[in-house]
Order: C-alpha cells, then structure tokens, then sequence
C-alpha cells in the first residue's frame, strides 16, 4: 500500500539510494517463486531501514517476521562490526532461502535465525536491543511492545510496520477485522507511552519510529 500518487511514488524512489545489487536479487526471486511477496519491504523503505540503522549504528537489532530476509539484510547494512541480529519468522519453509541470502551477505555470522512464536523466543535472548523491527502478526504489536520495551537500552529505537494498514485505521472497523483494532490500540498505547517518545511515519503502508527514553 503507498498513499502517495503513483508518480511521486516513482519519483521519491527514483531520487533514492539504489538497493544493493544482492537485493535486487533477493527481490526478484521473492517475487518468483515465494507466496505474498508483497510482504517484502521493498526499495524504498528498505532504504529507509538501512538509513535508520546507519544513524542508530546498533550493536544488537531484533526483528520480528523475518519473511524472505530482505529487511533484516537492510538493517544489518548499519550494524556494528561486532554486532548482532536476532530475526524471527513463525514460517520455517522460509529458513533455507533466509539463509542463502544472509549467508552471501557480510553478515552471515551475525544474523541469527529463530523460528517459532516470536513471544516465547523473545525472553530466550539474553541481549539488550538497540535496535527492534517489528513486521508480524498485527494483533500481537501491542504485546510485542510490552515484552520488548524492558530489553531495550535507553535511547534505543522500536520501528513497527503497516500501522497504517492500507488506510483501515480511518475507517468504520468491520466485525471481526481484529488486525485493524490491534493497530488502532497499538497506535495509541505507544503514542500515549510516557517511557517512549513517538513519530508516526506516512512510509509505505505506515512506519513508526518510537524511541525509547
């Protein structure tokens, strides 16, 4: 989803930093041979990520939905040397092809896969985050951000996707549209957060930059 107009939307990634040729690859056979590959980040959030992370200049990121490792790639763009990531993804038939990508990055030894339910792992890491990236299931943002907001150091940065989800958050909410409610409750439970201070980004479909005081 993009709420820009086409054209600008062609024009803002056109005056973009280009992505990485191993992207553009990752992109390509994401889109060939992987279901809802509309769930990859894409050129010009992906960009945006890895410019965040070059700012923040993490030493540990955790993402959450790991999906075909375009986004954790684009995050570990700003890591530290000696850094590490922690992806999550619920879809284990998605691991070998995360791994070749991570495996012909620089990165491959400090990007660490997990699979399963991203709030049991969660408490297994025994690792402050600099940096979190969430891009899950909507209806556990809320309980993402109570789990991780007491590992992060202070100054670090949450970053949650699609909370703009295609625009339903204006909407009248549908019966049973739960994903929709999640965000709205999210949206508000962290703008209202007095731990944390929040800037919702019209990116994409919707991109919060939440920094933790």
């Amino acid at each position: 989803m993009h709420f820009l107009p086409e054209d600008i939307n062609q024009y803002v990634e056109q005056h973009s930093q280009q992505e990485p040729e191993l992207l553009q690859k990752l992109q390509r056979e994401t889109f060939q041979k992987i279901l809802q590959p509309r769930m990859l980040s894409g050129h010009f959030q992906g960009r945006v990520l890895s410019m965040l992370a070059k700012l923040i200049r993490p030493k540990s990121i955790l993402e959450i939905g790991t999906y075909t490792g375009y986004s954790a790639l684009c995050l570990a763009e700003g890591m530290q040397t000696e850094g590490n990531l922690y992806t999550i993804d619920k879809n284990e038939e998605l691991e070998d092809f995360q791994r070749k990508y991570f495996d012909l990055s620089p990165w491959g030894k400090q990007i660490h896969q997990y699979v399963g339910n991203a709030l049991e792992i969660i408490p297994q890491i025994d690792v402050e985050f600099d940096l979190v990236f969430i891009d899950a299931d909507k209806q556990n943002y809320p309980n993402y951000f109570d789990i991780i907001l007491p590992k992060m150091k202070s100054g670090g940065v949450i970053l949650s996707d699609n909370v703009l989800w295609s625009g339903k958050i204006v909407e009248s909410v549908k019966k049973g549209d739960n994903d929709t409610k999640a965000l709205l409750h999210y949206n508000k439970k962290i703008n209202e957060d007095p731990r944390v201070e929040t800037v919702l980004l019209p990116i994409r479909d919707g991109l919060t930059v939440t920094r933790v005081l």
